[in-house]
C-alpha cells in the first residue's frame, strides 16, 4: 500500500466520491460533491487539479454514477455554515429544496423526487435499480429529530425501508445486498455506530464506532471514513483491520475505490478539504452499480 498521497486541496467541503474512469473526452478522474459550495467538482487524478462543473446549489451530499455518465445527488437542501462552526469564514447559505437531483455531463441538474425531504445524506444503487438513500434531520438539530431511509424504485415512487434512526448518514449495500447505515454520533444523537437494515426494518446495531460515508471491498470489509482524520478499515463482523490516518487535524467525510485495478482507496475532507489516496490496496473494491434512471 502506498499512501496517504495528497491528491488535490479542492474541493472544500468535499464528499460523495464517485470514481470515473478515463474515456476518449476525459482523463480518469473522481467527480466529488462539495457541501459548502453547492457543485460538483471533477479531479482529474494524474493531474491533481478540480474542475466546477454543475451548480446545484444547496448543499449536495452524497452521489452515486449513472449509466449515461451523470450523477445521482443526494441534496441536503443546504447548511448555515455559521451554526455549524466548521469554518472561520463561513461560505454563504444557499438554501434550496431537499430531495435527489439528477446532474448530467454537462452540468444540468433536475430533480427525481417531487416533494422536499428532511436532508437527505448519502446513496446507494441496488442492482435492480432502486436506489436507497439516507434522510436524516436538518442541522440543527431539533430535541426529538429522528431520520430515515429511502428506497427510490424504478417507478418513481418512494418507500420508507427504515425508521426511528437518530442520524442516519452514510449508507451502502454488503456483497449480498444488504442494507447497511453509519448512525452518526458527531451530531449530538445518543446513538451511534454501524447499522444492517433488515429485509423485514429491523434495525442490527452491530458496532458503535461514529463515522460518515463508507465503502466496501469485495470481501466485504467496510471502509469507514470519519471518526478519526482518515479511514478506518473494519471486518463485517464490526472487528477493526486498520486504521488509515491522515496527517494533522481535519474531518474526513466519505471514501470510495477506484484506479484502473479497483485497488486505489479516495477518501475527501470537509476540513481542510481535498482529496486524498491510498495506491496498491490488498483487495478491490466492491463495484458500484450505476443508476439506470425512471423506467419510461
Amino acid at each position: 500500500m502506498n499512501g496517504p498521497l495528497r491528491v488535490c486541496d479542492s474541493p472544500p467541503f468535499g464528499e460523495g466520491p464517485v470514481w470515473c474512469a478515463a474515456t476518449a473526452d476525459q482523463p480518469a478522474s473522481i467527480v466529488c460533491t462539495s457541501v459548502s459550495e453547492g457543485a460538483l467538482f471533477r479531479i482529474d487524478v494524474a493531474a491533481g487539479a478540480s474542475t466546477r462543473f454543475a451548480e446545484t446549489d444547496g448543499g449536495p451530499n452524497g452521489a452515486a454514477p449513472c449509466v449515461d455518465g451523470g450523477f445521482l445527488v443526494t441534496q441536503n437542501g443546504g447548511l448555515d455554515f455559521e451554526a455549524v462552526g466548521l469554518f472561520e469564514h463561513p461560505p454563504p447559505y444557499r438554501p434550496t429544496r431537499s430531495g435527489l437531483q439528477c446532474v448530467t455531463t454537462d452540468g444540468e441538474v433536475h430533480y427525481v423526487t417531487p416533494d422536499a425531504l428532511q436532508a437527505p445524506n448519502d446513496l446507494v444503487v441496488a442492482r435492480d435499480g432502486t436506489v436507497y438513500f439516507t434522510d436524516p434531520p436538518a442541522y440543527p438539530l431539533p430535541a426529538d429529530a429522528r431520520g430515515r431511509v429511502w428506497a427510490l424504485g424504478r417507478d418513481g415512487e418512494l418507500s420508507l425501508v427504515a425508521d426511528g434512526l437518530y442520524y442516519p448518514n452514510g449508507i451502502g449495500l454488503e456483497p449480498d445486498g444488504t442494507i447497511v447505515i453509519v448512525e452518526n454520533g458527531l451530531m449530538g444523537r445518543p446513538h451511534f455506530g454501524l447499522v444492517r437494515v433488515h429485509d423485514d426494518g429491523e434495525l442490527d446495531r452491530f458496532v458503535e464506532r461514529t463515522g460518515d460515508g463508507f465503502c466496501v471491498d469485495v470481501h466485504g470489509r467496510l471502509y469507514v471514513a470519519g471518526g478519526i482524520h482518515g479511514v478506518t478499515i473494519l471486518e463485517p463482523d464490526g472487528t477493526v483491520v486498520e486504521e488509515l490516518p491522515l496527517p494533522g487535524a481535519g474531518v474526513t467525510t466519505n471514501c470510495c475505490f477506484g484506479g484502473d485495478d479497483g485497488r486505489t482507496l479516495y477518501a475527501t475532507d470537509a476540513v481542510p478539504g481535498g482529496l486524498w489516496a491510498w495506491e496498491s490496496m490488498p483487495t478491490k473494491g466492491l463495484p458500484l452499480t450505476p443508476w439506470p434512471g425512471l423506467a419510461s
